[in-house]
């Protein structure tokens, strides 16, 4: 094989590996106050092909990292544990944001300090582990205002 074909192909295989795999970005989580011990993180998941599944994570600022989705049970909307993990389709992008699907950080080591950042690992099936950096935004820093879900009411 002539040398300008290898290194097509490893080109071609690159790509290919590199579309198997499942991107974060935007990851951001609300800041939290002494004696919250859980806090929710927020991102955007795409992913390549095959279909995968993210099944949990960990942080240095956390004692356990969950999968949670919140859903409608008898006129009330409330929050689970998702404990077979989120299911990631091939090709989608899926949306982790307030009110829908989160990383639930249990067990808050210190409290998640506006404008501070800290390192999630997210862990999948198929692809990888990854490793995000996450923005702690205060209220005023989300995007579309108003919406406070606070998750001091939970018993974990």
């Amino acid at each position: 094989m002539k040398l300008k074909q290898i290194v097509i192909l490893s080109g071609l295989l690159l790509a290919a590996a590199a579309q198997a795999e499942v991107r974060a970005s935007r990851a951001w989580a609300r800041f939290t106050v002494p004696g919250m011990n859980s806090g929710g993180v927020f991102m955007q998941l795409e992913n390549g092909s095959p279909a995968d599944t993210l099944i949990g994570g960990s942080s240095p600022v956390a004692e356990s990292v969950e999968i949670h989705e919140h859903v409608m049970a008898g006129g009330n909307m409330r929050m689970q544990a998702m404990p077979q993990g989120l299911p990631l389709p091939a090709n989608e992008r899926t949306e982790l944001k307030p009110g829908g699907y989160h990383v639930m950080l249990i067990g808050l080591k210190q409290p998640l300090a506006a404008g501070s950042r800290f390192p999630l690992t997210l862990k999948f099936r198929h692809a990888p582990e990854q490793t995000v950096q996450v923005e702690v935004k205060s209220p005023s820093d989300e995007a579309g205002g108003g919406q406070h879900h606070h998750h001091h009411h939970h018993s974990h």
